[in-house]
């Protein structure tokens, strides 16, 4: 994968693009990333596959939000939420201090990701940005 197609500087969220949980989650972090720095691609979106193969991560295994910093590493589950509410500009920034709990994080978390459609609700097709908000999606 080439690294110039994605914005420099940034770090990338994959979510689940037919998930409404992760769509309200995608919302939230723009409304509060006041540093500007993530941008966001579907993991079901073409260039979302081309980085989960850059990143060798089987697509048919992935039930997880993944936080991608080029040419640092990435991050699944529970370690991505923290990472990303760390910078945040609201209150939810202080659950970045509960990484301490590891893999009982990850446990929450897969149960949440298990119900996510039944609870939340799934939708046809993946969120389709508004003039607002296109700038933070990667195609």
């Amino acid at each position: 994968m080439n690294q110039e197609d994605l914005q420099k500087g940034k770090k990338i969220i994959l979510f689940d693009g037919v998930c409404n949980l992760c769509d309200s989650s995608v919302q939230f972090i723009i409304k509060h990333d006041a540093k500007d720095i993530f941008r966001f691609v579907a993991i079901q979106s073409e260039l979302g596959s081309k980085i989960l193969n850059y990143l060798g991560i089987d697509s048919s295994k992935v039930d997880s939000i993944i936080l991608y910093i080029p040419n640092v590493g990435y991050y699944t589950k529970a370690n991505a939420i923290f990472l990303i509410a760390k910078e945040l500009k609201t209150w939810h920034s202080y659950l970045s201090y509960l990484s301490f709990i590891g893999k009982y994080g990850d446990f929450i978390y897969d149960y949440i990701a298990k119900k996510r459609y039944k609870w939340y609700g799934k939708k046809e097709s993946c969120m389709i940005p508004t003039l607002d908000n296109h700038s933070k999606f990667l195609s």
